[in-house]
């Protein structure tokens, strides 16, 4: 077990950001920098023991930098929409960023996929861990209150990337992290014949603005059954309206959980050439399934060009717009409450 540090450049204030690369005996590594707590790869092995790089990321600092696509990064304060960039909380209003049209989308311009990190590493015999820690000021994108978070990525011997937040408040504030990966486990030029497996018996239909339409609506006989593993190509075709406002799937999945205590199965997803699979497991009620939609080509990094469905995510988080649906999950943070979530990807081969 081992984390190598070394730096990744500096910021345009002259800040320096730096990397540290994560690696198990098994030869599994992570490479994470501390602008945006980002991901920048993760290498795995496939079934003949050939090692590659199954995320999406950039060559260099300005790259990420200059980024509107969040590719690795995490994503706070609050993951996914809120509608009209705007919420009510014990009596008061608050005035959200607008950086999606007139919607509030992932934190905001500035969110914590756009400020740098202080970290600290650990190295034990049978796990390598990155705390990486951020304080996000009273106002920061609209948001009320001071936050303080902690997020920890922790690798194994086991080839388990286990994801850890934390955060903290002086007032109440919504909170919801996530983490923002691109994965591609065959490096080809596209994900679609990926099999993809939710456990999920509802999603969360949307509106034109991709913004929830309804609470839970049931996945059995659409194109969002994936509770059996499938194509994600299978269907996305299909002259479905969920589909043509997302332009493919860009939905919160409803999964089936017994409680919030321990990560539990979410998806699965495995690149049959390959046989990499990938075990998504956590505490978290939703997963939002994006097909890399807006991928046009127009991005490259690492020597690959990013196109149309390049990459998937699969993003546990809370549902979308909670500060603002009374029937969805709580969302809110307050003074003394700990907010504590874990998510596990697990890799793999089929034989």
């Amino acid at each position: 077990m081992d984390i190598k540090k070394s730096s990744f450049g500096h910021l345009p204030n002259g800040s320096e950001v730096f990397q540290y690369v994560l690696t198990n005996d098994a030869g599994m590594q992570v490479d994470i920098i501390t602008y945006g707590a980002i991901i920048r790869a993760i290498h795995v092995p496939d079934r003949h023991g050939i090692v590659a790089d199954v995320v999406l990321g950039y060559d260099n600092l300005q790259q990420y930098y200059d980024d509107r696509n969040y590719i690795g990064a995490v994503i706070g304060r609050y993951a996914n929409r809120i509608a009209a960039a705007r919420f009510e909380l014990d009596g008061s209003r608050y005035a959200l960023n607008k950086n999606d049209g007139d919607n509030h989308l992932h934190g905001g311009v500035s969110g914590f996929h756009k400020v740098l990190w202080s970290a600290a590493e650990d190295v034990q015999a049978q796990q390598v861990s990155l705390t990486l820690q951020y304080r996000s000021p009273d106002g920061e994108q609209g948001y009320p209150g001071n936050l303080d978070v902690r997020v920890r990525y922790e690798l194994s011997q086991d080839n388990e990337l286990t994801v850890q937040y934390q955060a903290s408040t002086d007032q109440a504030t919504p909170v919801n992290l996530t983490q923002h990966s691109y994965f591609n486990l065959a490096g080809s030029p596209t994900i679609l014949a990926h099999r993809l497996m939710i456990c999920a018996d509802a999603y969360t239909p949307v509106d034109r603005q991709l913004l929830p339409a309804a609470a839970h609506s049931p996945v059995a006989q659409t194109p969002f059954d994936f509770r059996s593993a499938r194509a994600i190509g299978a269907q996305i075709g299909e002259r479905d309206a969920q589909l043509q406002f997302g332009q493919g799937y860009d939905h919160n999945f409803v999964l089936n959980k017994s409680g919030p205590q321990q990560p539990e199965l979410a998806a699965r997803v495995c690149d049959p050439d390959s046989g990499r699979q990938l075990d998504i497991c956590t505490t978290e009620p939703g997963l939002q399934f994006y097909s890399g939609n807006f991928l046009n080509g127009t991005l490259t990094g690492k020597n690959r060009v990013f196109s149309h469905r390049f990459g998937f995510c699969l993003e546990p988080q809370h549902f979308p717009d909670s500060p603002n649906r009374s029937d969805f999950p709580n969302s809110v943070l307050r003074p003394a409450e700990l907010y504590s979530t874990s998510t596990v990807y697990r890799f793999s081969v089929q034989k």
